[in-house]
């Protein structure tokens, strides 16, 4: 009996030790399942975010947007040509054909001018702009040598007639055909009391127009020495910011029925006098001066007058005063640049 009882418990563990062994295996090849599929997933993830790590980086495509991609396109495109046209010009070249449009590498380069005179005139005076074509600016082939050789560029400026294209407007335009020495305003009405935005609109188009050293205003009833004004220039050539004329101040006009009469006089303090400015016959600026009045031209103020009105855009500037007698234009005097008539 005994014997019996203890083969039946020996038969029972080993069933069991066989079940544990069982359960044992296939929780192992689950867990080797298991983790061989992370192993999976994770391998998959990575690659992901390598290639995801290239986009963003720049190391595989770029992120940019579809407008961007077609731009550089474009530019790769155009870049192409312009590499094909090279070699098709170089090719041209050594067979000897040259275009006539080509810049011309044995000539000289365009020498800067000096200086940008505009006169600054008005309808109905023909007679003073005769005048000053006879005296000083010359005309024709004159005209151009003196812009080639002295670098000086003298224009009359003028604005349009209110009544635009009338027979004032038209005597100009027929003026200017034969002459071909005008700046013609196209925005500016003519008026008196408009003279300071004039002077303005002069300085801003000469500066978009030519890149000069100087800049000049002239009133049509004043002479100039072109010769003694070149020299006079060549010793400021090298100051970056300087304002030239012959300087003053003076009493500002309270009173409307004054000649020189100032709405704005109550800005000048109580004292009522103007600042340090110069004589508004004739004054200079140099190219920055005149780059600082062209680009902000929209809102630099302008008074009743033009040389208060110039005076004033460079009060808060770092710009060099120079007071020059001879350009004190009241008499000829001896040595003197500019004289009134």
């Amino acid at each position: 009996m005994q014997s019996r009882g203890s083969s039946n418990r020996l038969s029972g563990m080993v069933f069991r030790s066989r079940i544990s062994t069982l359960l044992l295996s296939m929780f192992a090849t689950f867990a080797s399942l298991y983790v061989a599929g992370r192993l999976w997933q994770d391998a998959e993830n990575r690659v992901y975010l390598a290639k995801e790590l290239d986009r963003i980086t720049g190391q595989g495509q770029s992120a940019i947007s579809v407008d961007d991609t077609l731009k550089i396109i474009a530019c790769r495109e155009q870049q192409k040509k312009l590499s094909a046209l090279e070699m098709e010009l170089a090719a041209a070249k050594q067979e000897g054909f040259v275009s006539k449009n080509l810049p011309d590498t044995k000539k000289p380069p365009k020498k800067q001018p000096l200086v940008v005179i505009g006169v600054l005139t008005s309808f109905g005076r023909k007679n003073n702009r005769d005048a000053i074509r006879k005296a000083w600016m010359a005309t024709g082939v004159a005209l151009t040598k003196m812009e080639e050789e002295k670098g000086i560029i003298p224009r009359f400026v003028i604005g349009r007639s209110p009544n635009r294209g009338d027979n004032m407007d038209q005597a100009i335009d027929r003026e200017n055909r034969q002459t071909g020495d005008f700046i013609i305003l196209e925005d500016h009405v003519e008026a008196l009391e408009e003279l300071p935005k004039k002077t303005k609109t002069f300085f801003a188009l000469a500066a978009e127009k030519w890149e000069a050293d100087f800049y000049a205003k002239v009133n049509d009833d004043v002479y100039v020495n072109i010769d003694l004004l070149a020299n006079v220039l060549a010793t400021h050539v090298d100051k970056p910011r300087v304002y030239i004329g012959c300087m003053k101040s003076g009493e500002v006009f309270s009173e409307q029925s004054q000649k020189w009469y100032e709405p704005d006089w109550w800005k000048f303090g109580d004292g009522k006098t103007y600042f340090r400015h110069a004589s508004g016959e004739m004054f200079l600026i140099s190219k920055a001066l005149a780059k600082f009045v062209s680009i902000n031209r929209s809102i630099l103020r302008t008074y009743a007058h033009d040389d208060i009105s110039t005076g004033s855009w460079f009060i808060g500037l770092d710009v060099k005063h120079i007071d020059e007698r001879k350009f004190c234009c009241s008499s000829w005097s001896s040595g003197a640049i500019c004289a009134g008539v």
